[in-house]
């Protein structure tokens, strides 16, 4: 098996850095664990896993920066994630008097971008395989939509187990009944997004 790169263990690091970061102060010690230990299993298999499967820089990099989004939203719960703060000591405004938002929108974001980010690594594995681009590309949105569905599918079943604030406070579902769909829906659109990307490239080397 190949052995990681340099640039590989650097990813692998900035990651690891950034899971151990968001203990320190961690203001919601009873959730962070639910959030951040599938996160720290990926770390120790990761070696493995890249011997196994050799994606590219950039395909681990999506990997990497997805987990870097989740991880924050971990530290904070999602629901509880400060942007307004941030946005305000940096501009002096108000980002949701802005943009009108009645909720927390950074899962809605760490959705779309688990879309967006799956394709690549996804497509890479599956070339890997034998599929062609066409097959692979397929596979990628296969994937997104079946992870994205397991996972809301995951959210319910922790939320009958776990007790009722503890519950919300995982799920971010914010009094929204549809979240759950919406989030399927965004990561499916931010694959979409990929896809097309991927697509028009190949078309254009081809051209």
């Amino acid at each position: 098996m190949p052995r990681l790169s340099v640039a590989q263990w650097g990813w692998l690091a900035l990651l690891a850095i950034a899971l151990v970061a968001a203990q320190i102060d961690q203001p919601y010690p009873d959730v962070a664990p639910l959030h951040h230990i599938p996160t720290l299993l990926l770390l120790i298999a990761a070696p493995w896993l890249l011997r196994r499967w050799p994606i590219s820089n950039a395909s681990l990099g999506c990997v990497v920066v997805f987990f870097l989004l989740h991880t924050l939203g971990g530290r904070y719960t999602y629901t509880n994630l400060p942007y307004d703060e941030w946005y305000r000591s940096l501009t002096g405004g108000d980002l949701s008097a802005i943009t009108g938002w009645q909720r927390n929108n950074y899962d809605r974001l760490v959705h779309f971008a688990f879309g967006v980010l799956s394709v690549l690594p996804v497509v890479e594995v599956m070339r890997m395989g034998g599929l062609k681009l066409r097959g692979a590309l397929w596979s990628a949105l296969a994937f997104v939509l079946a992870v994205s569905c397991l996972y809301e599918i995951v959210e319910w079943l922790l939320g009958i187990v776990l007790a009722g604030e503890m519950a919300d406070q995982y799920n971010g579902q914010q009094g929204d009944i549809w979240d759950a769909q919406k989030d399927m829906a965004l990561a499916a659109l931010g694959s979409l997004v990929s896809i097309g990307a991927i697509a028009l490239r190949a078309r254009g080397t081809r051209a």
